[in-house]
């Protein structure tokens, strides 16, 4: 394989895949220059080792392994406040002719995106990976170096301690009115 055929991969991979990538990263970072910054070292990376890909896996799965560990390194480095803000506002976001739909719907995703924000690392990578990119259990087993068992309890745990937070601070909500 000559190098500009490799170039021109390079650059198909980048295009095709560069929005997924900055979705799953805005979620570790604060700002969206983080992002692009974070979304920028994970194609740097995956230049760096692309001659190492053995093709076991999509390209796609290989670079959210890459990813998540950009990721893990950032979140490492950076405070847990906001880690989520960003990729869930994006996605929460629906056109809606009633001004009041729109307040509860901001209501109810900063109310989750509260609860999510306490679920550990791995649950809140679980779910982001399965919920908000829609990856497969074998998928996200593979982005994440689990097995498919691993990743289905991890992600039903998640699930259900995101249902109790959510449920006790609705309880919380109305019994303190």
């Amino acid at each position: 394989m000559d190098a500009s055929n490799t170039e021109e991969q390079l650059l198909s991979i980048y295009r095709e895949h560069y929005l997924d990538v900055y979705r799953f990263i805005i979620s570790f970072t604060h700002t969206q220059d983080e992002a692009e910054d974070l979304t920028q070292e994970v194609f740097v990376r995956a230049v760096r080792s692309y001659k190492q890909f053995k093709k076991k896996s999509q390209i796609k799965t290989w670079l959210f392994s890459i990813a998540k560990n950009v990721a893990i390194d950032h979140v490492r480095k950076a405070s847990r406040k906001r880690q989520l803000q960003h990729v869930l506002l994006y996605f929460s976001q629906q056109k809606s002719t009633r001004i009041e739909e729109e307040i509860e719907k901001k209501e109810e995703f900063e109310s989750i995106q509260k609860e999510l924000m306490k679920l550990k690392k791995t649950y809140r990578m679980v779910v982001i990976l399965r919920v908000i990119h829609q990856f497969s259990v074998r998928e996200t087993a593979e982005i994440m170096n689990w097995s498919e068992t691993k990743v289905k309890v991890t992600y039903h745990r998640a699930i259900q301690k995101l249902k109790e937070q959510l449920l006790l601070k609705t309880e919380l909500e109305v019994w303190s009115k």
